[in-house]
């Protein structure tokens, strides 16, 4: 018996990871809400959470609070190989 398309398993699609290539670098996260910027080193992090040491200590900051994260140790203008 064959499934139907609704009936398949559906994968999903592996995606560029882009958190996992910055970790222990430094980074500016800008948060959604004022959009006030957060500099430190990412120590660790996963599906929902990122561990930062700044200068203050330990900070966990919910991905989806979020905003933007740019790289600040790196060149202006700087492309990593991907």
């Amino acid at each position: 018996m064959e499934m139907s398309e609704d009936e398949k398993p559906t994968t999903r699609q592996s995606l560029p990871q882009f958190i996992p290539k910055l970790k222990g670098k430094k980074v500016m996260i800008r948060l959604l809400s004022g959009g006030q910027p957060v500099t430190g080193i990412i120590d660790s992090f996963n599906s929902y959470e990122i561990l930062l040491q700044t200068a203050k200590g330990e900070l966990l900051v919910f991905k989806h609070a979020i905003s933007t994260i740019e790289v600040v140790d790196e060149p202006r203008g700087y492309k990593p190989s991907l």
